[in-house]
């Protein structure tokens, strides 16, 4: 692989105008696409194989038009100190708010207050129910302007109108993280290289292939059914992946001229050594991924292989249009160690032969490998434990912060009518089977209203066959809290032994119940998921590195870095420490999507750092050097490219702890802080550490197994003639052979 890459990079070097057309050209063709393509619906969302989506698809075809999964609102009225809902005047203005709500095209049906019994027994909260005949997620803009708007009239006239329901679901803004991000970088990559112009190239780069990314998946979205959740992951993951690999490649080019090497040639044997780490790198990303597919959730699916496919454009750019790049910039481009002119280039330095920062830490961790390992191992191994306490939900109008209208909302219908109201149940009865519908729905009526933590249980509302009914159960405890789903599990348990009495199949699903079961899914999935994407990996690294015991150094230490960022994330917004200074203003379950995509996005770059980390020391053992040594020129060529890698990572992540939203406030905070604990504690200190008292096992493997094992030549020993050759007139059509 080594001598076929290190040819496409010389290649690439000397046909730059080529490789740029073609880049462009495909960033325009995309970018044509996605301005030419439909507007995207909304994704929709279902999970296949639970019981909350068996209940939506039967009243889907028991309930013609009902909309089952439409959204909803509730607009909440309170009146002022000292006067009822049920007041004249608060009525009028009530009913003309009701009146102005029922005008919208996607408006399904708007309760009265006061014909359906929707106001609290102080008589001071009143609310009227909106259905919508989409979802939240395809409502229009018009219609939740409508919505926000409808109430104007009644604040004039003196009453509190908050709204809450996911009639108002929006997808967050991260424009402005991901710009802080980028910029923060832009610092670092100048700071690590010296060179405004080296320091650009990542950064365009990365920017060019999460264009063609992402416009991509905007042209395909309508016939994919791809929601914008999908585009953000996919920019934030190229965007990650793109810096990385283009500073690597970077880094090595200008490695490889400080050792005197022509500008054609270095860019060849760049591509060649950390080009070939770039390619695994990122399949472990890919492979993270599009494991995701495992969940069987159709929009995670969707989601995991469209960052896939921004990945693997990524490894593509730096594989050849970095090269071209290089090719362009010519002597504008130092050898390592040299600055330019403007950030001041040709200084005498002022203590000269100085090890850099990376050999001296690696000379320190191989003096004193055990204590290294004992403190980084307790250190991470305390930071996990709170992840033994772990709770899993999914955030609701509860989580939001009080500023919103949806937790005030929230808030007033808990006082008004207790939490549980805020969270209700919807019961299916299913008794097409059964010779007397009517008594199975009332026998399930009865049966519910003996269960603990049951406040209101309505009358069953059958359909016009009047085989099917549905019954909603008002819980005593809030959506979220373990009691609601214990409840759930309860009325499951009940409908078991209905159905054997009376042949009537009783199915528990609404929003809280989807909840419950979209997690009890993802927690199930999470092992053999874990299983899938380290075990792929494993044998993976087991080609990269032929050996055994760096393979499973490098998983055992990964999950020891998500066990602790776990923990890290449960101590901030489950247990409330140092709440104040995150702005966590509602502490709760974390997000149940939360441990599954940390593993997968945390995974892949972690690996990132371990191959290119390791990789270095893999050559310079291959070459001759004692183990200990290899260590340490790792580190000395590795280290602060990877330290820069993992900065900007943790910056572009924690740029997102901003965010209004609850959830992607925990996905930054927890992301930010995982790559902090397995690229300075992990691949910085642990891993040196291990390789250091493993000496030669380390790099241990089965004859049988190496001689099975393709030798890919990830450390480019094979170019060690090659560098020797003058540049091969006939290289393009070699390699078109290979």
């Amino acid at each position: 692989m080594a001598t076929f890459l290190y040819k496409l990079g010389r290649l690439a070097f000397r046909r730059r105008h080529f490789v740029a057309l073609v880049w462009v050209a495909l960033l325009t063709l995309a970018g044509v696409g996605a301005a030419s393509a439909p507007p995207a619906g909304s994704t929709s969302f279902s999970i296949p194989g639970t019981e909350a989506q068996k209940a939506f698809d039967l009243l889907e075809q028991r309930y013609p038009g009902m909309s089952a999964d439409g959204a909803t609102a509730r607009v909440v009225f309170k009146a002022p100190d000292g006067e009822k809902m049920t007041d004249k005047a608060n009525k009028a203005t009530v009913r003309k708010t009701v009146k102005e709500l029922q005008s919208g095209s996607e408006v399904a049906s708007v309760a009265d207050p006061y014909a359906g019994h929707a106001v609290s027994k102080d008589g001071t909260i009143a609310y009227a129910s909106v259905k919508y005949k989409v979802s939240g997620m395809e409502l229009e803009d018009s219609a939740k302007d409508a919505l926000k708007d409808a109430g104007q009239d009644a604040r004039d006239a003196g009453l509190t109108v908050e709204i809450g329901g996911d009639a108002l679901t929006a997808t967050p803004e991260t424009g402005s993280s991901e710009v802080i991000g980028i910029a923060i970088a832009a610092v670092v990559l100048v700071i690590t290289f010296g060179s405004l112009l080296a320091a650009g190239f990542p950064l365009l780069t990365a920017i060019i292939g999460v264009g063609i990314g992402v416009s991509t998946i905007t042209a395909l979205a309508s016939a994919l059914d791809l929601g914008s959740t999908t585009s953000t992951l996919a920019s934030m993951i190229g965007l990650a992946v793109g810096i990385d690999y283009a500073l690597f490649i970077v880094s090595r080019y200008r490695a490889e001229l400080a050792e005197g090497r022509e500008r054609e040639e270095a860019a060849g044997r760049a591509v060649g050594t950390a080009g070939s780490a770039v390619v695994f790198a990122g399949l472990t990303v890919v492979i993270a991924l599009v494991g995701l597919s495992v969940v069987n959730i159709p929009m995670l699916t969707k989601m995991g292989v469209a960052a896939a496919g921004t990945v693997a454009i990524a490894v593509l750019i730096a594989l050849t249009l970095i090269p071209a790049l290089l090719g362009y910039a010519g002597r504008r481009i130092k050898p390592a160690g040299e600055k330019s002119k403007l950030l001041g280039g040709g200084r005498t330095p002022k203590r000269p032969g100085r090890p850099n920062m990376g050999t001296r830490w690696a000379s320190f961790v191989v003096r004193r490998p055990v204590a290294v390992l004992l403190l980084g191992v307790i250190g991470l191994g305390a930071a996990a434990i709170p992840a033994a306490s772990l709770e899993l939900g999914l955030p609701d109008d509860g989580s939001q912060p009080v500023s919103t209208t949806q937790r005030r909302a929230y808030d007033l219908l808990s006082e008004g009518f207790g939490p549980g109201f805020n969270g209700p149940l919807m019961v299916v009865v299913d008794a097409k089977g059964s010779d007397h519908p009517k008594a199975a729905f009332t026998k399930v009526g009865d049966e519910i209203k003996g269960l603990k933590d049951v406040v209101t249980v309505t009358p069953a509302t059958p359909n016009k066959t009047g085989d099917t009914a549905t019954i909603t159960v008002v819980p005593d405890s809030k959506p979220s809290s373990a009691t609601t789903e214990d409840l759930v599990h309860a009325i499951r348990d009940k409908g078991a032994d209905i159905t054997s009495a009376t042949d009537a199949t009783v199915l528990v699903t609404g929003s809280t119940a989807m909840n419950i079961d979209v997690s009890q899914k993802l927690n199930d999935a999470l092992l053999p998921y874990l299983a899938l994407v380290v075990g792929l990996a494993f044998l993976l690294l087991i080609v990269v590195f032929r050996s055994i015991l760096v393979p499973l150094k490098a998983a055992l230490g990964f999950l020891l870095s998500v066990m602790a960022a776990l923990g890290a994330v449960v101590a901030v917004f489950q247990w409330g420490w140092l709440s104040g200074l995150m702005n966590v203003e509602e502490t709760g379950p974390v997000m149940s999507m939360m441990p599954i995509f940390m593993v997968g996005v945390v995974f892949g770059l972690a690996m990132d750092y371990e191959v290119f980390l390791v990789t270095r020391m893999r050559e310079a053992y291959v070459h001759g050097e004692k183990p200990q040594q290899a260590v340490v020129t790792g580190f000395k060529h590795g280290a602060r490219v990877v330290t820069a890698a993992a900065v900007i990572m943790i910056a572009v992540f924690s740029g997102f702890i901003g965010s209004s939203e609850s959830m992607v406030k925990m996905i930054g905070f927890g992301l930010a802080v995982a790559v902090f604990f397995d690229a300075f504690i992990v691949r910085m200190a642990i891993v040196p550490a291990v390789l250091a008292l493993l000496g030669k096992r380390a790099w241990w493997l089965p004859k049988w197994l190496d001689r099975a094992l393709p030798n890919v030549d990830v450390e480019g020993d094979g170019l060690r003639t090659d560098a020797d050759r003058r540049t091969d007139p006939d290289a393009e059509k070699e390699l078109v052979r290979a």
